[in-house]
């Protein structure tokens, strides 16, 4: 379930009202006359399933409802009411299945934001990698993977292909470019140092290395865990399911692929490092396509529930 806050100006809360009456999976409504100071208006409250949120949030913002007042969503972990389970039960659809656009929109938007903080992370990600690399290390390759913050802007990128929304792509893009751009370029600035101390050697970076030579060898395999990953990544947001995004960022070798290439650029171990970009390449072309084509997907098949619910609302 789902709570609503909403600030209605007065003269429009009848109208509200009516909205939130017929839609299928509202219940809990309890209206406060005069209780909002800024913007002034009344108070409305609800709670609805989370398979008719998206089409109630579609049609609240189609009455200019986020420009004349406010919307205000909340997920409800738990809910002790029979009003509910009746609701929830109205609604078409399982709410695992229910993509809120809405809310996508806005998380994906925060996550793709170059900031200094998404620097930092993507940076220390791939310093973290590159001893891994050097090393031959398998769990810091991992601890890398879980770092990195770069999901974000992919999933962004995803969500702004199937909602033709261009300043979310360019934010996205911008994000996974310079974030990458940085976090390499340092790297290389820190490999270059390691080597200096006597910590890194060229030499355990030529070696044969099992554990880690996967990242400069990309091959068909890359871009099919590449896709599996972008398909659960995708799932885990819609769904509200997000510890499964940390088994999606250890399945790919973006931040490892970053780092290697870094460090064979220090090495000018040319060969190596394009090796590495095709596999970075490969993964973020991978999780793109998937991503988009599961939203897609998803968008599609959900189409077909709000179409049964508008027909079963009552007039």
């Amino acid at each position: 379930m789902l709570h609503l806050r909403l600030i209605v100006p007065a003269d429009r809360t009848d109208e509200v009202l009516h909205l939130l009456d017929t839609t299928v999976g509202t219940t809990h409504l309890v209206v406060l006359n005069g209780a909002a100071r800024d913007p002034q208006g009344d108070v409305v409250l609800c709670d609805v399933a989370r398979e008719a949120g998206d089409g109630l949030l579609a049609e609240l913002r189609a009455m200019e409802l986020d420009r004349t007042g406010s919307i205000a969503i909340e997920n409800i972990d738990l809910s002790l009411s029979l009003r509910a389970d009746r609701a929830e039960d109205e609604a078409p659809g399982e709410g695992a299945d229910a993509v809120l656009w809405e809310s996508l929109t806005d998380a994906t938007h925060e996550e793709s934001t170059l900031s200094a903080t998404y620097l930092a992370f993507l940076t220390v990600a791939t310093m973290i990698a590159a001893c891994g690399v050097v090393l031959d290390n398998a769990i810091l390759i991992v601890g890398a993977m879980a770092v990195g913050p770069e999901f974000g802007p992919l999933a962004g990128l995803c969500t702004a292909l199937v909602q033709r929304a261009p300043r979310l792509a360019w934010r996205s893009a911008q994000a996974l470019l310079v974030g990458f751009a940085v976090a390499m370029v340092v790297t290389v600035g820190f490999s270059l140092f390691m080597d200096a101390v006597g910590l890194f050697d060229v030499g355990a970076l030529e070696a044969e290395r099992p554990n880690t030579n996967f990242i400069y060898r990309p091959d068909w395999f890359s871009f099919v865990v590449a896709v599996l990953a972008g398909i659960a990544g995708v799932l885990s947001l819609t769904s509200a399911k997000s510890g499964a995004l940390v088994g999606v960022a250890i399945s790919v070798t973006t931040v490892p692929a970053a780092a290697n290439a870094a460090v064979a650029l220090g090495y000018q171990e040319y060969g190596q490092a394009w090796h590495s970009m095709e596999q970075l390449l490969l993964n973020l072309a991978g999780i793109i396509v998937a991503g988009s084509l599961t939203l897609t997907a998803q968008k599609l098949l959900w189409a077909r529930h709000e179409t049964g619910a508008a027909r079963r609302r009552p007039r």
